[in-house]
């Protein structure tokens, strides 16, 4: 297999920025300007540490609803270093990633190195080695190893932005375990960080994601940061991100009573109304949804699949 091939120190980490024209949820005003700044300064220490940017899915947080100022400002931002972006849930509309959405846009101009297909990518060159680079985009299966062609470098580093079982989600999707051929596991999609997972031979990170969306107290302790990886280092290095006060761009006011510490649960009731906002025939969009955000464990997954089945199947002979 021919794999284009980069050169750089190393990889520096973003993830879930999710940019938008208007502030989502309880953000205050001048939110896309903050973001922006946000992906500059990545992008700046990338240049700094000759690093290459690499985005872990969700760059958008509406998938099409996005004004052609902002695109603009996006294409004059990234097309200089030309990140590689893997493509996450809020990329894609009805869970598919189109023409018409604002990342394919992006990636027609030529401003960023989309992941959109599962497998490898690209063979990264550093002074301390090399690796080969592959991705599982959202709405695609993870890998359960990784089998070396002759030639192939000796460490492999995966990007996902699947619902993972780390410490504080153990009713997500998809568990831990040993990868065989795959020594590191990059995941975005959920926001709050996570303790490094070693299970046999592949280490599984989630770092969090660079922007603050919720009104929580944790929201209120993070500090924003992206996150520097090369050949040869165990983990990833945080790098802290210019950042304003939390009482800057979140309302004063207290905090609700409960602290959405059902994240999972909550998203994946919005993630469902999206998908409600039209129907497609096939139901594609939503077969796709529930493989990645239901736990096979659970008892009550077998019955949301079954009302799946009688759904679909039960439209089809009408």
């Amino acid at each position: 297999m021919s794999l284009p091939r980069v050169r750089a120190s190393g990889l520096l980490f973003a993830a879930d920025p999710h940019v938008a024209d208007t502030p989502p949820g309880q953000r205050l005003p001048g939110y896309r300007e903050q973001v922006l700044d946000k992906l500059a300064a990545w992008l700046d220490l990338a240049r700094e540490l000759d690093a290459l940017p690499v985005l872990l899915g969700d760059l958008f947080h509406w998938p099409r609803e996005n004004s052609n100022a902002l695109l603009v400002a996006l294409m004059r931002l990234f097309t200089p270093q030309r990140p590689f972006v893997l493509v996450g849930n809020h990329d894609k509309h009805l869970a598919r990633l189109t023409s018409d959405v604002s990342l394919s846009v992006l990636a027609e101009a030529g401003a960023v190195r989309l992941l959109d297909e599962p497998g490898p990518a690209f063979v990264l060159e550093t002074p301390s080695g090399e690796a080969l680079v592959g991705a599982s985009p959202d709405g695609s299966p993870l890998p359960t190893r990784f089998e070396r062609a002759p030639g192939d470098p000796g460490t492999v580093v995966w990007l996902t932005h699947h619902n993972i079982r780390f410490p504080e989600f153990e009713t997500r999707a998809h568990g831990i375990h040993e990868l065989p051929g795959i020594d590191l596991v990059v995941n975005g999609h959920i926001h709050r960080p996570q303790p490094d997972v070693r299970a046999g031979t592949t280490l599984w990170v989630n770092p969090g994601n660079t922007t603050r969306l919720t009104f929580t107290r944790r929201s209120q302790e993070r500090q924003p940061a992206v996150f520097f990886w090369a050949p040869g280092r165990d983990g990833l290095e945080r790098r802290a991100l210019p950042f304003l006060p939390f009482e800057q761009v979140f309302p004063d006011q207290e905090f609700p009573p409960e602290e959405q510490e059902a994240e999972g649960e909550s998203r994946f009731i919005q993630g469902l109304e999206r998908l409600a906002w039209r129907r497609t025939g096939e139901g594609t969009g939503l077969k796709q949804f529930l493989q990645a955000n239901l736990n096979p464990e659970l008892p009550e997954s077998a019955l949301v699949w079954e009302l799946y089945e009688e759904v679909v199947h039960g439209s089809e002979s009408e």
